[in-house]
């Protein structure tokens, strides 16, 4: 199982991934990804930006991760331990339902800690929907620490925040 770069070319497939994931989430009474996020433009950016990596499996994307240095006006909020370091911020890690309980988030998240460990970063930090219990159990299961809670527009639940030293 190959986590590769993600390119410019492949930005359709992308946001027909990523609509579908939101889509399931919302069948699933999980509004963390309203119609609006994430959109063609966000996607287009990290394609752009060479900071989408995805999973695929029989040429299709089963699993994708973002990985930059961008963090929400909102992270001001939290009491991060990494304080004045390098982090690096997961976006967008999801995986195809089908493929759900196979290993693709874990090995996601491996490769999160290794693409940023390589590149002398400090710490990931990422938020997770209150409400989207599975995502909140696997950052725990992998010693991601909760910081806190920020809150977004237009979401119904808060998001809470999580943090990894190295």
């Amino acid at each position: 199982m190959e986590i590769v770069l993600i390119r410019l070319k492949e930005l359709s497939e992308v946001n027909k991934f990523y609509s579908y994931i939101a889509s399931d989430l919302r069948k699933k009474g999980i509004d963390q990804w309203v119609r609006y996020y994430p959109n063609h433009f966000i996607v287009k950016e990290d394609l752009k930006r060479e900071t989408l990596f995805g999973i695929k499996k029989t040429n299709k994307l089963v699993g994708a991760i973002v990985l930059d240095t961008n963090q929400s006006k909102k992270y001001i909020e939290i009491q991060w331990e990494d304080f004045g370091g390098s982090p690096i911020v997961i976006h967008r890690l999801a995986v195809d339902p089908l493929h759900q309980g196979k290993g693709y988030g874990k090995k996601l998240l491996q490769f999160a800690e290794e693409y940023a460990w390589d590149r002398g970063h400090t710490s990931i930090r990422f938020d997770v929907y209150s409400e989207n219990h599975r995502a909140i159990a696997m950052s725990e299961k992998f010693g991601y620490q909760e910081k806190g809670e920020i809150r977004y527009l237009f979401r119904k639940a808060s998001y809470k925040c999580f943090e990894k030293l190295f």
